[in-house]
């Protein structure tokens, strides 16, 4: 079958869609990591309210993807970046996001983690510390009152109002000291979110990630593990080989994760990843081969995701929420390609073709017939006949 594809310089050239044969889906769980994808939503396309300010989320579809993604052996990062928070997702809608998927969770065994932030505080002037602290308490309170475990997110109120490092100390101190489980941290670079540039008191990373360290050292009994996201192996090596004894590094890397989690002579990282949620198929059968130490098998599988990864995640790096979509949506994993916030014009037409032929080179497309139907209807819109 072949299909009609642009180039950026308005051409269009013929692929033939399914040379590569769909990965066989391997339900099971993963013994020598611990991977939590981190989990899109979609809107009900059929809804009135304001897509921007009241989304209505279509948490049919979106459960349905949650229910799939622990089929597969992974545990769902909830209410995160993935899921548009703080681009979109607002803290009321979030709250239903996350009662929805502690409540799956435990229906099938599955694991799920959810993001405790400060979103729904503005991040103006005149914010004072305290109020930052009664933000973090009040995301922190509701989701263990569901009996979920937290991932405590950057906070652009946090790195609006904070002086220098001590006030991080501060503020992280003393939510570690009241939460009652071990929480995983979230350090996500500016390049996710420009809001969060200087995260813990320093612009450079090697000074953040001293101070960052410093708090883990403090409660590290508070402290599952941390998820960072600077998209840059060396850095997050360095943190893992200096973490505490029992605290586990998360890659956030969406460029790199292969070897990250293949790990080294000193240590290796588990997985929090944005990527896993388009790749998840792919990335479980490699897992699985991971357990059985046949690494050959393990990157002759990751390795053909990464340039796929590598494009969603291009710049502008926050807009890889709509390939990620696209993915799942080509794949007829929802009937929709409705985002929070309109998010779906995020990336162009030219993007979304590469994207599908990666996708395919990767053999990540469930049903290439299906798939190229999806990418023509798309197309169509774009003036691509």
């Amino acid at each position: 079958m072949h299909i009609k594809l642009p180039r950026q310089d308005g051409s269009t050239y013929l692929y033939e869609v399914g040379r590569y044969e769909p990965i066989r889906v391997a339900k099971g769980s993963f013994e020598k990591r611990t991977a939590f994808s981190a989990a899109h939503v979609v809107v009900d396309p059929f809804a009135t309210t304001d897509p921007i300010l009241n989304p209505k989320l279509d948490i049919e579809a979106s459960m349905a993807y949650r229910h799939r993604l622990w089929s597969l052996g992974f545990g769902v990062a909830e209410a995160m970046d993935t899921a548009q928070r703080g681009m979109g997702l607002q803290w009321e809608a979030a709250k239903t996001l996350i009662a929805h998927s502690v409540k799956e969770a435990k229906s099938v065994g599955g694991l799920v983690a959810s993001g405790a932030g400060t979103d729904h505080l503005p991040a103006a002037p005149g914010l004072s510390l305290e109020q930052v602290e009664a933000a973090y308490e009040e995301q922190c309170s509701y989701i263990e009152g569901l009996g979920g475990r937290i991932i405590l997110m950057a906070s652009r109120a946090l790195a609006a109002v904070a002086q220098g490092p001590d006030d991080y100390r501060r503020v992280y101190g003393r939510i570690l000291s009241q939460v009652k489980e071990p929480v995983i941290l979230h350090w996500l670079g500016d390049m996710f979110d420009p809001a969060l540039a200087g995260y813990w008191g320093h612009k450079d990373d090697y000074a953040a990630m001293e101070v960052c360290l410093d708090i883990i050292r403090s409660h590290a009994d508070k402290v599952d593990g941390i998820k960072i996201s600077l998209l840059d192996a060396g850095k997050e090596i360095e943190m893992r080989r200096k973490l505490p004894q029992g605290v586990r590094m998360y890659t956030g890397d969406d460029f790199n994760y292969p070897e990250l989690i293949s790990g080294d002579e000193q240590g290796y990282s588990h997985a929090l990843l944005g990527i896993f949620d388009a790749i998840a198929p792919v990335a479980s059968s490699a897992l699985q081969a991971l357990d059985q130490g046949r690494m050959d098998a393990y990157y002759e599988l990751m390795n053909p995701t990464l340039p796929l990864s590598r494009h969603i995640f291009q710049k502008p790096t926050y807009a890889y929420k709509t390939g990620v979509v696209f993915l799942a949506y080509l794949n007829g994993f929802q009937s929709h390609f409705r985002m929070v916030g309109g998010a779906e014009g995020q990336r162009s037409a030219t993007h979304l073709a590469e994207l599908f032929v990666l996708a395919d080179e990767a053999r990540l497309l469930a049903d290439p017939e299906l798939a190229a139907k999806r990418m023509q209807r798309m197309l169509l819109l774009a003036g691509v006949e």
